[in-house]
């Protein structure tokens, strides 16, 4: 499978990369600055440095590719670039002929016994808010998108973190996974498991998902 990854160098998206190395998978790996190539791109990647807001960067990187990702994720105080972003990824891909998958967040799911979303709770932290909505407005775009866009958004848990690779997970839709201890947390190797696994084998075509163990 050919694939590109945009926001290739970040946290999730660089294991992304590397989860779909180890499958064997063609991967271009995106990202905005040269210069980070060497110091986060794993070694086995197609390298290319291009923006996804613009629509017509994305055509040309989407072209002959089966499926684009998009980890990217602004820096504080540019978060509403998510819907700009969005917006772009899914008219250049509808163009280019790939599958979108978009890492989303996780403030517009439900919380399970309470029919308040993540983002409702009282002790939902303010300096998270305005990525919250960014998220929010993301997924809106996702579902307003015309027929031609073919996306999947993922929505990590609660708790999203370094940690191992167990390839073991749930999913779920539209509400909150939570642990008997009411915890609701995976770490970025397996999210990316959850991705890739996605990629390979879609069964949330214009729809939103979410995982945690």
């Amino acid at each position: 499978m050919r694939m590109t990854v945009f926001g290739a160098a970040g946290q999730v998206g660089r294991r992304t990369v590397s989860e779909a190395l180890s499958r064997g998978h063609e991967v271009t790996a995106v990202v905005r600055d040269p210069a980070r190539y060497a110091s986060a791109l794993p070694p086995g990647a197609r390298r290319r440095s291009g923006d996804a807001s613009d629509p017509a960067a994305v055509a040309r990187l989407s072209r002959g590719q089966d499926v684009v990702i998009s980890a990217i994720r602004p820096g504080a105080g540019r978060e509403q670039e998510l819907v700009a972003t969005a917006e772009a990824l899914l008219d250049g891909t509808a163009r280019g002929g790939a599958r979108l998958l978009l890492v989303g967040g996780a403030s517009t799911l439900t919380v399970p016994g309470t029919g308040g979303t993540v983002a409702d709770a009282p002790d939902f932290p303010d300096d998270w808010r305005a990525i919250a909505a960014a998220c929010a407005a993301q997924l809106d775009v996702c579902r307003a998108a015309p027929p031609a866009a073919d996306w999947t958004y993922l929505s990590p848990p609660a708790l999203l973190e370094p940690g191992k690779r167990t390839g073991l997970y749930r999913s779920g839709s539209d509400t909150l996974l939570t642990d008997p201890e009411g915890r609701s947390v995976i770490s970025m190797e397996d999210f990316a498991v959850a991705l890739l696994d996605e990629a390979e084998r879609p069964r949330h075509r214009r729809a939103r998902f979410t995982v945690a163990y």
